[in-house]
């Protein structure tokens, strides 16, 4: 079964390789979407794919790289748009 989800991160999650974790972890995961720095300090994430792989991602998201430390992260349901590869994507 597919799932989407949109992903709000919040604590130090930008200068500590968040973008690159998350994207290492998708392709590892074949999970597609995107990741980028919000302007105020957090991280978005998009994630589909099969529903074990992106509960996978979230779960990975929620702990996130070695010097991050998340705060809070706020799940949202999205529909599924069929993304091809997952990208890092710049303000």
């Amino acid at each position: 079964m597919k799932k989407s989800v949109r992903l709000y991160i919040d604590g130090t999650v930008q200068g500590v390789f968040f973008r690159m974790f998350v994207k290492e972890n998708a392709e590892r995961h074949n999970v597609k979407g995107f990741v980028r720095n919000l302007e105020d300090g957090r991280i978005e994430v998009f994630l589909e794919g099969d529903s074990d792989d992106v509960n996978k991602m979230i779960e990975l998201c929620k702990k996130g790289p070695k010097h991050s430390q998340i705060r809070k992260v706020e799940i949202k349901p999205e529909r599924f748009q069929d993304f091809r590869v997952f990208k890092v994507l710049h303000i």
